[in-house]
């Protein structure tokens, strides 16, 4: 089951898909930064999610 569709029109400009993809490894950042390891994890599993599906195995 996929939770994103990446075919979608949505996704098809790339500084769109980089900037969703950038969003919660910054978010990542902060948590850490913040001392929040476990949400640090989750948003950095979240980004890394994303960029397997929006940027790397990405066909437009």
């Amino acid at each position: 089951m996929r939770l994103i569709d990446p075919s979608h029109p949505f996704y098809r400009p790339a500084w769109r898909r980089y900037l969703l993809v950038a969003a919660p490894f910054v978010w990542a950042g902060i948590e850490q930064s913040m001392g929040n390891g476990i949400w640090a994890l989750l948003f950095a599993a979240i980004g890394g999610y994303l960029a397997w599906n929006l940027i790397i195995s990405w066909r437009g």
